[in-house]
């Protein structure tokens, strides 16, 4: 089993484009775990169904085929044969998210999946994503919270929403955050988990903390 690097963190904290950076810097695949839950919210409308009924999310679940890239230079998302790559990432599909995510079944067959995704990656995996520092990866050689004050992580996020208001931005976080922290807590971090605040750092910085981090837990030399 290679290094595992569990990241987790509230919405709009860099933990996608942080951790896809850190991976590639290091050489390690990438999992983004919270692409699964969008492309099964994506699955349950796609058929009609509603993504707050339990029967419906579970019926979904029963045919899902999921698969995404490993590599971290890579971004294809795929349900069966069909690419929802950018399908998944509609306000449609995030608003749906949380919804599918409360059903007990989903996160127990998912965090299967992941964790055996986890176990075959070599030489490492940064896998980032809800409960994964808690409850898919307790026993990471490195586990994350990556965090920055409200008002940067609205900014940052309204940065990748060209013509939305910040207020408008900053409100929607909020509810996601709210309904997402009534499945798992990611806004304290756990016992053993590194706090990474990123409130006065740029991307760049951020990145060179996280490969930081793990180069010194798992005995690598630092890059000169």
């Amino acid at each position: 089993m290679g290094v595992i690097v569990a990241v987790d963190g509230p919405a709009g904290s860099g933990k996608s484009s942080v951790s896809r950076a850190a991976a590639a810097e290091l050489g390690y695949a990438f999992l983004d775990t919270g692409a699964a839950y969008r492309a099964l919210a994506w699955s349950v409308l796609e058929h009609g169904g509603d993504p707050e009924d339990p029967a419906d999310v579970e019926r979904a679940l029963d045919a899902f085929a999921f698969t995404s890239a490993d590599d971290p230079a890579d971004r294809w998302v795929r349900v069966g044969g069909t690419d929802v790559t950018d399908a998944i990432r509609t306000p449609r599909v995030t608003a749906a998210v949380s919804g599918v995510a409360r059903v007990p079944l989903v996160r127990t067959r998912l965090n299967d999946g992941f964790r055996a995704r986890l176990a075959a990656a070599e030489p490492g995996v940064v896998a980032e994503g809800r409960d994964i520092t808690t409850v898919v990866a307790p026993h990471a050689d490195v586990r994350v919270l990556l965090t920055a004050s409200p008002e940067v992580r609205a900014a940052r996020r309204a940065s990748e929403l060209p013509g939305e208001d910040r207020g408008a931005v900053a409100r929607s976080m909020a509810e996601r955050d709210a309904k997402d922290s009534r499945v798992v807590d990611f806004l304290e971090a756990a016992d053993g988990v590194t706090t990474l605040d990123s409130t006065d750092l740029d991307f760049a910085g951020t990145v060179g903390a996280l490969v930081a981090l793990v180069r010194q837990a798992a005995g690598l030399e630092p890059v000169s």
